[in-house]
């Protein structure tokens, strides 16, 4: 994280303010600015259970988030800490805090719904945060993931013949870490020490039975196993005494209790060393503009009456940063060209080279910065882009080339034309002596360097404009004889229709190496294009791949519980997975 971009304290990233949420736009500026890969870890829970205070210590500090000493919830929204990465070179840390959820004086909770969804979708880890252990009541304050389904779509256009499943959420969710505040249970079962996560896979347990209390029992567990395959859990001893937790802030850690304090370092140690990159599907790392653009796309479409949509959100962002990848591919080519390129080339094929390696890298930056290309439209743009500014370039390589020769020609015809005007070579002999002064001349043009594409042109263009003042000089040249006068005449009209059939064989050359140019062209974008697709397509079934490993071993437990329902539901699950992941993949179309 860059110096100008450290934040001295969290920010609101969302507020929510009468039941509204809108986003703030001083942390929209601040995710600009940040181009590191983030690693956001959002908390959530209810009101004064201590989330704050555990944020604090993930940003290295004693203050930061606001942790209160009343009963009243102080974080009102979600606030943003940005600090760099502690363990991870050239990586941000996100912390988001959220406010507590059920809180009496807010009346209607209707935004705590948002506010958990908005916190799963826009973490890599997502802390839960609640008191005591994990029982019933527990679970019932978690009813918010139950809901999920209800409040965030992770397609566009799902099957209209198949609901959405887990699946489609997992590849999309954060992992999941419940920590537990004053626990007071020792950690054992059936008499035997168990781990907290030990303790946690028992919790999430499910019950035998088929009646509603069971139904609402298994419903939480069921959908913490299904959207959260990875799972992590922690306990923490009551800091200090219960007089003491509203000055947790000015406390130093030897007032605190030992084991708290290495509960706390074990934890934040936890996140540091697991908490992964935030990535889209595909393995899109999302730096702080991504992030900043999900955050304005989910926000909105809950503002407008919708839901957040998972695929919309990153389609969005593919908008514009594909739009900003021509830009930015175009700005290198041009910047390439601008700085290599030297008007008129002596041969097309040396402009044509040019373009050729400027594309090519042009090309490279638009793949490297570009994802979710559908249809590949962008790139077509930039093809379309590319094509036309080589031409352009041809054309001005035409003109510059044009100019120049025009020039030089002047230079070098000007004092025979003057000559011309005083009669010098209308005299007997005079017309061997024009002649002569042509050749001369010619060959003084041909030695002349640079002069481009257009020499062989531009010079028999002059030629045949004096052709009038040639036939005219031979005419009236008396040391001729009438048959020596016919000879030339055709010797002049063989002469030209030469240069002309020659002019026509170097403008046949130079399609055919425009043509070869754009087929060139075309081949390198596909080359590239193809090389991306494979690349993702493997990032995909890697993600697919995992996916269906942790869902195979949800099955196992739900059958070694019993579950033959929930077990088969699952099962077919998987079998969709694993038919989409057998799809032919798409081919690489540029037209």
């Amino acid at each position: 994280m860059d110096s100008e971009t450290q934040m001295p304290g969290p920010v609101c990233l969302i507020e929510n303010t009468e039941n509204e949420l809108t986003v703030n736009p001083k942390a929209l500026e601040i995710l600009s600015a940040i181009t590191q890969p983030l690693v956001v870890v959002a908390i959530v829970g209810l009101y004064r259970t201590g989330k704050s205070y555990l944020m604090n210590k993930l940003a290295g500090k004693k203050k930061g988030f606001s942790l209160g000493s009343t009963v009243q919830s102080h974080t009102k929204g979600i606030w943003m800490w940005c600090v760099p990465h502690p363990e991870k070179p050239d990586h941000t840390l996100v912390l988001l805090d959220t406010e507590g959820l059920g809180d009496v004086e807010k009346g209607d909770n209707q935004n705590d719904s948002w506010i958990f969804a908005l916190a799963v979708l826009l973490s890599s880890t997502f802390v839960y945060n609640s008191m005591g252990t994990i029982n019933q009541q527990a679970m019932d304050q978690l009813q918010y993931v139950t809901e999920l389904t209800n409040r965030i779509r992770a397609k566009s256009s799902p099957n209209a013949n198949e609901d959405e499943n887990s699946a489609d959420f997992v590849s999309f969710f954060p992992d999941f870490v419940w920590t537990l505040r004053d626990f007071t249970l020792q950690l054992e079962a059936d008499g035997q020490p168990i781990s907290a996560d030990e303790y946690l896979e028992n919790s999430l347990k499910l019950k035998q039975g088929t009646n509603q209390k069971d139904k609402n029992f298994n419903l939480p567990r069921l959908c913490i196993r299904k959207f959260f395959p990875q799972k992590k859990c922690f306990i923490f001893d009551r800091p200090t005494h219960r007089k003491k937790l509203g000055q947790l802030e000015t406390l130093n850690d030897n007032e605190l209790d030992p084991e708290f304090n290495q509960q706390t370092i074990t934890f934040c140690s936890y996140i540091f060393k697991n908490s992964k990159t935030k990535t889209l599907s595909g393995g899109i790392e999302v730096n702080g503009p991504r992030l900043k653009s999900l955050v304005l796309t989910y926000v909105k479409a809950i503002s407008s009456g919708g839901l957040p949509c998972m695929e919309n959100a990153v389609l969005a962002l593919a908008q514009i940063e594909n739009s900003a990848a021509v830009r930015k591919a175009i700005d290198h080519y041009d910047q390439q060209m601008g700085e290599k390129l030297q008007l008129p080339t002596d041969t097309l094929q040396e402009l044509l080279e040019l373009h050729k390696a400027s594309e090519k890298e042009a090309i490279e930056i638009f793949i490297k910065n570009s994802f979710k290309d559908v249809d590949h439209l962008h790139q077509k743009e930039l093809a379309a882009q590319l094509e036309k500014k080589r031409d352009d370039f041809y054309k001005q390589n035409m003109k510059a080339s044009s100019d120049r020769c025009s020039a030089l020609l002047k230079d070098l015809f000007d004092p025979l034309e003057e000559d011309i005007k005083q009669g010098i070579y209308s005299k007997p002999g005079g017309y061997r002596l024009f002649i002569q002064k042509i050749n001369e001349l010619k060959k003084k043009y041909l030695q002349e360097p640079r002069k481009g594409i257009q020499a062989d042109e531009v010079l028999q263009t002059y030629l045949t404009s004096k052709e009038s003042v040639t036939d005219a000089i031979l005419q009236t040249d008396q040391s001729l004889t009438e048959k020596e006068k016919d000879i030339e005449v055709q010797r002049v009209k063989a002469e030209s229709a030469e240069a002309a059939a020659k002019m026509l064989e170097e403008m046949q050359i130079k399609n055919q190496q425009m043509m070869e140019q754009k087929e060139k062209s075309h081949e390198e974008h596909v080359k590239q294009l193809t090389e991306k697709m494979q690349a993702e397509r493997a990032q995909l079934m890697a993600e697919q791949e995992r996916t269906v490993a942790l869902k195979l071993q949800e099955q196992s437990r739900l059958l070694k519980e019993g579950f033959q329902n929930e077990s088969k539901q699952l099962h077919n699950e998987i079998q969709n997975l694993k038919r989409s992941m057998e799809r032919p993949r798409s081919t690489c179309i540029l037209s």
